[in-house]
């Protein structure tokens, strides 16, 4: 998954970064609401950690007109306030939870994982195609009698192409998707990652195609 973490506090941020890449996820850290607005208007995100209490305004201003261009990437709350109303206010703005500071990275990974699963439509951590059965908590892929163990990067494009079968995805957008903006990385290693991948599916009834001047697909063979 990639996130975008809107946060002032450089500890706490470097910290929260530190867990969810520790996950494999991809991570974007924006210091204030300038740096998120540009993040945003550039990437795809499938969630959105986001503070209030900003050096450069209201976290809620960003969370109000990031739903008003109708953005349907979830959004969880990082507050500092426990009233409530303040509670209450962030949800009809259109957050999909929050969490109150201090917290337990623990709770915070599970409630990542709550809000995925419900924008995702399913209550399960496993994801089936064909025949299938991906669970990117677990980082397993099982193929016919065989289970395989996935590393961080052939399991977020796996996720990526379970998710949105039969879809064109560029090796620009994959690189998008795959690593954030610190890492300096070319086209070419989505050609490795691919190539792992199909070995992993050697014999599924899946298959990742390549759709020469486009990208890769993703389909039942």
């Amino acid at each position: 998954m990639r996130f975008l973490l809107v946060e002032d506090n450089l500890s706490l941020a470097s910290a929260v970064e530190d867990r969810l890449r520790m996950d494999g996820h991809v991570v974007d850290h924006a210091p204030d609401l300038a740096v998120a607005d540009d993040y945003a208007a550039t990437a795809d995100y499938d969630l959105i950690l986001l503070d209030i209490m900003l050096p450069d305004g209201d976290g809620r201003s960003f969370l109000k007109s990031h739903r008003s261009r109708e953005g349907t990437t979830p959004v969880i709350v990082l507050t500092a306030r426990s009233e409530v109303s303040d509670r209450v206010g962030v949800l009809d703005l259109g957050a999909d939870d929050y969490i109150t500071k201090p917290f337990d990275f623990s709770e915070l990974e599970a409630r990542c994982r709550a809000v995925l699963r419900r924008h995702g439509g399913g209550s399960s951590n496993q994801k089936r195609f064909g025949a299938l059965v991906f669970d990117p908590l677990a980082g397993t892929l099982v193929v016919g009698d065989k289970t395989v163990s996935l590393r961080n990067k052939e399991l977020r494009l796996l996720e990526i192409f379970i998710n949105a079968p039969d879809r064109i995805f560029s090796k620009s957008k994959l690189v998008d998707r795959l690593f954030s903006y610190e890492e300096d990385v070319s086209e070419n290693a989505i050609e490795v990652y691919v190539a792992r991948l199909r070995k992993h599916l050697a014999g599924a009834d899946v298959e990742i195609t390549t759709v020469r001047g486009l990208g890769y697909r993703m389909s039942l063979a």
